[in-house]
């Protein structure tokens, strides 16, 4: 018998760099990172986050947000 080794699986090695790839992108441009919606096109983020990837207009989670904030007035 054979002493077994233990090899990293690629596949593993891939799904947590695309975990990290996203996670940088959710912080960078101020979309809500969650672990759940990796690979999840119904998700806002995630879609935003492939066409950041695939060089087409996506939006800034930070200006939209701006946008939202200055839209709020305060009435006394």
């Amino acid at each position: 018998m054979s002493k077994q080794q233990w090899q990293p699986n690629p596949k593993i090695n891939q799904i947590f760099d695309d975990l990290d790839k996203y996670r940088e992108f959710c912080v960078d441009w101020g979309y809500v990172f969650d672990e759940k919606t990796l690979y999840d096109m119904r998700h806002y983020s995630w879609q935003q986050y492939q066409k950041f990837l695939g060089h087409k207009n996506f939006k800034d989670g930070w200006t939209e947000d701006a946008k939202k904030m200055t839209a709020i007035t305060f009435e006394d």
